[in-house]
């Protein structure tokens, strides 16, 4: 499996036409890459929230899911008055992992949970 770096997504973005627009000005590497490598095997993951083409959540799922060639269900949401554009090329793309292990851990364990498979698999798997 591929590692997506800054450079991997500014290259997708300049070559595709991307849907929706990001409401985010950072993004997290290391989340994007752990979502893609289980998108990548067929786990599943819930929905991200939109508002006409704004993304309201679900920014890191929605990058890992077109870089991996996955669909992802979006269901209707609000805009708010803090609700600002950021163009995805502007987006501060950071290599610091927002998530703790033990985070980690629990987010493998629900994706387990959710898409019948156990946490061993999915780690050996996205390694």
């Amino acid at each position: 499996m591929k590692q997506i770096t800054k450079e991997v997504i500014i290259d997708f973005i300049q070559k595709n036409n991307l849907e929706l627009q990001s409401t985010h000005q950072k993004l997290c590497l290391p989340i994007i890459n752990r979502l893609y490598k289980k998108m990548l095997i067929g786990i599943n993951f819930s929905s991200i929230k939109v508002a006409d083409d704004l993304i309201i959540d679900g920014h890191h799922r929605y990058l890992a899911s077109l870089l991996a060639g996955c669909d992802i269900e979006r269901v209707m949401s609000n805009i708010t008055s803090a609700t600002k554009i950021t163009k995805w090329n502007a987006i501060d793309y950071v290599e610091e992992d927002w998530d703790t292990p033990a985070k980690i851990r629990m987010l493998n364990e629900e994706d387990a949970l959710q898409n019948n498979v156990s946490i061993e698999e999915i780690i050996k798997l996205i390694k």
